[in-house]
């Protein structure tokens, strides 16, 4: 268990009221991104950006899931890298894919989809993206267990694989979601910042775990997209999470939990987070 890294509590400066207000009612934060061109030659390096402009906690509260999406690509990678694992979470997360400003990611998200044969028939008519976000709404974490399962809230398209049997459910906020494609967690190498370690969920042996259904649960596993998530907290309550699939980068996406994130608020102003990820030197 490890406290917040020094070069995070350093910059920490406490809220004033006014500042607080302004978090809770849109203030854009003020985080600086390195420039970068196309080529990899011209990207920054990670571990300076980061010496030179740590992330701050009074910046890392004003971050919503809507300045999310007005990042592009390389400045949710710059973002990501300085950002610590955080807690494991648990309980039930709220889940929604951040599409970067001026990418294609909504056709990426289309070929994984439509790359599942046999899945792709049943996506007839449909934009495969929008099959995509609404079947997915969230996680759920089972942190003393070491397992994750996914909240999906839409059976309609997948109920022609799923085949005859009760599939476990979770009631979040009032809505009813079925619990599939179960998950390894645990701590681990990130795919993109190999610094500090970020919290994994890991589908490649997801046919080993409690409550495994062939299908649709083998389609993220490692006969399907080999799919390996990794995520690491912006605050209490707001994960920053990168899908890969067989290694390579698929898309990002965000969890968040308010109740969390009013729960942990007070600390993580205070510096006094819990790491249980390496957190690096």
């Amino acid at each position: 268990m490890r406290t917040l890294p020094l070069l995070m509590i350093a910059v920490v400066l406490p809220l004033s009221g006014c500042d607080y207000i302004k978090s809770r009612f849109g203030a854009k934060p003020d985080i600086y991104y390195a420039t970068y061109g196309e080529g990899y030659a011209a990207k920054p390096d990670l571990a300076q950006l980061e010496y030179e402009h740590p992330l701050s906690v009074k910046e890392l509260v004003k971050v919503t899931p809507q300045y999310l999406d007005t990042l592009s690509q390389e400045q949710l990678d710059q973002l990501y890298a300085r950002l610590p694992a955080g807690p494991i979470p648990d309980g039930a997360f709220d889940g929604s894919i951040v599409f970067p400003k001026g990418s294609s990611g909504k056709l990426r998200l289309a070929e994984m989809l439509g790359g599942l044969k046999g899945l792709a028939a049943q996506f007839k008519g449909k934009k495969l993206e929008i099959v995509g976000e609404t079947l997915w709404k969230g996680k759920v974490f089972y942190r003393d267990e070491k397992v994750l399962r996914n909240r999906i809230e839409d059976l309609t398209i997948l109920r022609p694989i799923i085949g005859a049997g009760e599939i476990p459910k979770i009631s979040v906020d009032g809505r009813d979601a079925w619990l599939l494609f179960p998950a390894k967690l645990y701590c681990g190498q990130s795919l993109l910042d190999s610094r500090r370690e970020s919290i994994i969920i890991d589908y490649a042996f997801t046919d080993e775990l409690p409550g495994y259904r062939e299908m649709p649960d083998s389609l993220a596993g490692r006969n399907g997209l080999k799919v390996r998530d990794e995520i690491r907290m912006i605050r209490p309550g707001l994960y920053l999470g990168r899908a890969y699939l067989d290694r390579a980068f698929g898309l990002n996406f965000i969890l968040e939990n308010k109740t969390l994130a009013k729960a942990g608020e007070a600390d993580f102003l205070a510096g006094k987070i819990v790491q249980e990820c390496w957190s690096g030197t």
